[in-house]
């Protein structure tokens, strides 16, 4: 049997649709299983023992009408007997619908129905811990007999990165045997990162109250606006702070991750490496983004913040409808709101 999965964009989806392999591989052990993805994401699941090939959407699949239709004959070609569409946007209907499968599987919607067999349709709330992104995941195996079970996103690391970046952190004087957090100081947009002063002020909290070692996660080109946080610190803050050592691929960054005590700020890519990495979290969330999605296995060790759990009276629509409002939002969001909650989480 041939089974392909289809997750393309973001980081964060790719790791958590990685879930859907372990339990194939559980039902089918001898299966082929493929996974098309964006080229990316690749980090976060290269080594994934229950994947056997991985299938890149390209940027130029992406622009051009002429490269995705290549692409979707060249998996045609190879004949999967499955076909998963977790993504459900208008280039993996065209995939799906080109594919030779028996059984093609998606969410439902109305206007891409006549390509699937079987359509699903998304949980809107949940009272389980392990968030509505994994559950609803999990139900597109329900038409292959896969009963629903509660499975954790991972990463695999080697020997060898781990090796690496420990003596990479020595190098800079990071002492591992103090505690090491990393802050997310940025979301992947400007509407899902929260105020800088009030990251600087979360920061200056962590410090007090640990006199830990910091890291700062971001990327070359948001250095401005990373040391934009930085001066927005307290001065006893920013000795503690190693603004300068961070990974210069997702890899680097991932294996840094692993030898922090936990990963904190801005909900997003990064939190859900962290999880997957069994390192502790505590997310601040945008005011627009729905929690209940994608607070996946919330416990003492993976907290999160909401400015919905303060201040409800300020939602009465789904919180995806606020998403033009959310700069705006965020300016309730202050931190004594939720500083006790992790200064709790600081010290468990």
């Amino acid at each position: 049997m041939k089974i392909l999965v289809i997750q393309q964009k973001m980081i964060g989806d790719v790791l958590t649709s990685s879930i859907l392999f372990e339990a194939l591989r559980q039902k089918y052990p001898n299966a082929q299983l493929d996974y098309l993805i964006n080229e990316h994401t690749f980090p976060v699941v290269e080594h994934h023992p229950f994947i056997d090939n991985f299938i890149f959407f390209t940027k130029e699949a992406e622009s051009s009408k002429l490269a995705l239709l290549k692409l979707a004959k060249a998996i045609r070609k190879r004949e999967y007997d499955v076909v998963i569409d977790v993504y459900s946007k208008l280039s993996s209907n065209l995939i799906s619908a080109f594919s030779k499968a028996k059984i093609k599987i998606s969410y439902y919607k109305y206007y891409s129905s006549l390509f699937y067999h079987h359509h699903i349709k998304r949980q809107q709330s949940t009272n389980g811990k392990s968030g509505l992104a994994i559950i609803n995941r999990m139900q597109l195996l329900q038409p292959l007999g896969i009963e629903t079970t509660s499975i954790k996103p991972k990463i695999y690391l080697t020997d060898s990165e781990i090796s690496n970046s420990k003596q990479f952190l020595e190098k800079h004087q990071i002492d591992l045997n103090k505690q090491l957090f990393m802050i997310s100081v940025l979301g992947s947009g400007e509407n899902k990162t929260y105020p800088f002063p009030y990251m600087a002020k979360v920061i200056d909290a962590i410090v007090e109250k640990t006199s830990a070692q910091i890291l700062f996660n971001y990327i070359p080109k948001q250095e401005t606006e990373a040391k934009a946080i930085l001066n927005l610190c307290h001065t006893e803050t920013k000795k503690h702070i190693k603004f300068h050592v961070f990974g210069k691929s997702l890899r680097d960054f991932l294996a840094i991750t692993h030898h922090c005590a936990a990963v904190i700020g801005n909900e997003g890519g990064a939190i859900n490496m962290a999880k997957a990495l069994n390192i502790k979290t505590f997310a601040i969330y945008s005011p627009w983004i729905d929690k209940a999605s994608w607070n996946l296995f919330e416990d003492e060790n993976n907290q999160s913040v909401h400015l919905k759990d303060y201040m409800p009276e300020l939602y009465t629509k789904p919180e995806k409808e606020y998403k033009n409002e959310a700069l705006a939002l965020y300016q309730n969001f202050k931190p004594e709101l939720f500083i006790d909650k992790l200064e709790d989480f600081l010290g468990s």
